[in-house]
């Protein structure tokens, strides 16, 4: 199987301001380009795109291709569950949303040191366990947010877990909170094959900042930069497929492009990546990655991940585009809570996969736009 998968979870949206959908058209229209270059792996999950995400791969892909022809991951979203006894609700619907008889790949969704409490006190792993006993999946695993402790831990207590999605790339390779590089070696010491999110970093490894691009444009001219992200995750010895959340025909194509016929990056491009790292961490403020896990539960309604992108742009253009930043702002309070009116219940904090300190830096961004 190619390495690339088809992320569902930054899908092209219609251009309808008042009530944006997800383009089903395009949509249908990337998965063709996709899966006619030899592509078949999709990757979902229930909160994505308001509950949509699944009912749309069922309309682009379950409903026009045959079951053999594609590979569907889904979660179980412990944080949308109230009850143990709900999980088989909560899969029966996400079976019904897919249009499948069974999931290839199920995962506990977005797992921490707060989080696996929860999932055994619910008896999540032996929930999974049990589908799969019952062919509803095929293989079961998690995705996971923490530090390599925790992970050690869990993969300790449950080797019957055939899968670890992670969160790896260049700029966070690293780095003292997400530990990629420390998650990467433990599932390796564990034995288990890695599935890669955020190689990208939802988006920061796309537009970096010049002198970072100056090293990597001047190494390969005519390679893109995001490719280099996703290059570096790929060529991971135990990465068996590095998941992209493609939102436009253009990030299919330039995908397809390198890794249609993956070639891993040489010692000294991976430590090209690493030097890029470097220079990219400076210019980064707020280190968001625009998952929205935050919003889902935010009482007052704040965009948050997008007032974190405009105030990131406010920090690296600086005055020539402050007027703009400001209107863009603006526009996006008048249907969402500005950055003033958080109420610190703390509750976005809760469900960042990268522990960003959201209300302090809420608190920042109304200093500069309010």
């Amino acid at each position: 199987m190619k390495k690339l998968a088809f992320g569902l979870m930054r899908l092209p949206m219609t251009e309808n301001t008042e009530k944006p959908e997800i383009d089903l058209n395009r949509v249908c229209g990337m998965v063709d380009t996709f899966m006619e270059n030899g592509f078949t792996y999709f990757d979902t999950a229930a909160p994505y795109h308001g509950g949509m995400s699944e009912v749309i791969f069922k309309k682009a892909v379950a409903d026009r291709y045959p079951r053999d022809a594609y590979t569907i991951t889904d979660k179980l979203s412990l944080f949308m569950i109230e009850k143990a006894e709900d999980m088989q609700g909560f899969f029966d619907r996400q079976l019904e949303k897919l249009g499948v008889d069974y999931v290839d790949i199920y995962l506990i969704h977005s797992l921490s040191r707060n989080s696996y409490k929860k999932a055994q006190e619910f008896g999540a792993f032996e929930f999974a366990a049990r589908l799969k006993q019952e062919g509803k999946v095929k293989h079961v695993g998690f995705s996971f947010h923490d530090t390599a402790d925790i992970l050690d831990t869990i993969l300790t207590d449950h080797p019957e877990i055939e899968y670890v999605q992670l969160q790896i790339n260049y700029l966070d390779w690293e780095d003292d909170v997400i530990q990629s590089r420390q998650c990467y070696e433990v599932a390796v010491k564990h034995g288990k094959p890695v599935l890669v999110m955020e190689p990208v970093k939802g988006g920061a490894l796309v537009d970096i900042s010049e002198n970072a691009k100056k090293l990597l444009k001047d190494k390969e001219p005519e390679m893109s930069i995001p490719s280099w992200a996703i290059r570096f995750a790929a060529s991971l010895d135990k990465v068996v497929m590095v998941l992209s959340g493609m939102s436009n025909e253009e990030q299919i194509s330039d995908n397809i492009s390198y890794m249609k016929d993956f070639v891993p990056l040489t010692d000294d491009e991976m430590k090209l990546t690493l030097e890029c790292a470097e220079i990219i961490r400076k210019d980064i403020p707020i280190k968001c990655t625009s998952c929205r896990y935050c919003v889902d539960d935010c009482p007052m309604n704040i965009a948050i991940p997008e007032y974190f992108s405009i105030y990131n742009d406010s920090k690296r253009f600086g005055l020539p585009k402050m007027g703009h930043l400001k209107e863009k702002y603006r526009k996006t309070a008048e249907t969402n809570g500005k950055a003033s009116v958080c109420i610190e219940c703390g509750m976005c904090e809760e469900h960042c996969p990268q522990k960003l300190p959201i209300r302090e830096f809420l608190k920042t961004v109304s200093e500069v736009f309010d």
